[in-house]
């Protein structure tokens, strides 16, 4: 089978790509930003560094110091994403078509797919995809036209399979994924510390469109007395965040570490060996990766729960507790407060998802399902 990815150069699709090394499949990779080669995914055949027409002098100076030029000269000496991947389209002669993210990897070629209706076409839902952009006039036309045109749907998350419904989608549907597949936990496993050895508070840093960040500070500088055992971790902390901390500096011992500071993963996931709890704050997601390796961690989560997504996997209070109101810094802190002070939450918390929760996810397994469902499109 010749499978053609379509998406942005992501770790959640190197990680999805890499699952299927050794299926048999002629894999090919369209960069719809048309930047550099994937290396992580040297078996796989990549169309690469085709966006622009002339690579023009000046253009990283432009880019930092005159975005508005930039953005001018780069629409002029760019290629048509549509053009050059119908090109590419006819080139590699695919079987299936898997989009990753709709307004990155679908909505840009939606042309070129209606033109070739006998292509089957995946899609692949991701995060706000469908949840937020639906409430967006300008953007549910193209969901929906997307949707209609789309053959085969993959979600992380039940929500989003009967949103893609709503909105007109009529194909089949191949299940729930995590994003980027199954997670390798056994190089892992050694740093998942027991209850009683825990002492940091992880908190996810994202503020902005879609995350709440700085609740989750206000919250904890509120039940700062609680915390003089604690250490506070901030990882892939936005700008907004960092300013905060600066102007509002916690009376609590705390450290950041800045979005674009680099932080490998395997110390996200040392961290989230440590964390005694760990708290995700955002109006809109689909089923967070970090919420998922934080469970399989052992850490116990305290996350937002838009659209009713995090409670498919968190049952309130028993295996984690769920945030509704993600803008609620009162709500927040009386959250913290509970969870702190009852341990035998955390601990039954804990076991149970060790045990039942994370096997769910272990890679190993889920490879062979996501390679039998392309496998099983062949024969539809």
């Amino acid at each position: 089978m010749k499978l053609l990815i379509v998406s942005m150069p992501s770790i959640h699709v190197t990680r999805w790509v890499s699952q299927l090394e050794h299926a048999g499949f002629d894999v090919y990779w369209f960069n719809v930003h048309g930047t550099d080669k994937n290396t992580k995914l040297p078996w796989v055949q990549q169309k690469v560094n085709w966006k622009l027409k002339w690579d023009y002098p000046g253009r990283t100076f432009f880019k930092k110091r005159i975005p508005v030029l930039h953005k001018v000269l780069l629409r002029l000496f760019s290629n048509d994403t549509a053009v050059v991947f119908e090109s590419y389209l006819k080139d590699v002669q695919p079987d299936v078509v898997h989009s990753f993210a709709l307004y990155v990897a679908a909505t840009p070629i939606v042309d070129v797919m209606e033109r070739h209706k006998h292509l089957k076409w995946v899609y692949s839902s991701w995060g706000s995809d469908l949840f937020y952009f639906k409430n967006l006039p300008t953007y549910l036309k193209d969901i929906k036209r997307v949707l209609q045109r789309v053959d085969y749907l993959f979600t992380d998350c039940n929500r989003d399979y009967q949103i893609a419904k709503d909105l007109g989608f009529r194909g089949a549907f191949l299940g729930v994924f995590p994003g980027g597949g199954g997670f390798d936990f056994d190089s892992y496993n050694q740093y998942i510390q027991p209850v009683t050895e825990r002492s940091v508070i992880l908190v996810k840093g994202y503020q902005g469109r879609s995350g709440r960040a700085i609740p989750i500070l206000k919250a904890l500088q509120d039940v700062s007395v609680m915390l003089k055992d604690y250490h506070v971790v901030i990882f892939g902390a936005d700008p907004d965040v960092v300013d905060y901390l600066k102007i509002y500096e916690p009376s609590y011992s705390f450290k950041v570490f800045e979005k674009s500071a680099f932080l490998p993963h395997e110390d996200i996931m040392k961290l989230m060996g440590q964390a005694l709890l760990y708290i995700g704050n955002s109006n809109s997601d689909g089923m967070p990766n970090t919420l998922l390796e934080a469970i399989c961690m052992g850490a116990f989560p305290i996350q937002s729960n838009p659209g009713g997504v995090t409670e498919e996997v968190i049952t309130n209070k028993q295996n984690g507790v769920l945030i509704e109101d993600c803008e609620n810094e009162f709500q927040i802190q009386e959250l913290i407060k509970t969870t702190l002070v009852d341990r035998e939450m955390i601990e039954k918390a804990q076991a149970f998802n060790l045990e039942n929760i994370k096997p769910k996810y272990r890679r190993s397994a889920i490879i062979k399902d996501v390679i039998k469902t392309y496998k099983n499109l062949i024969n539809q």
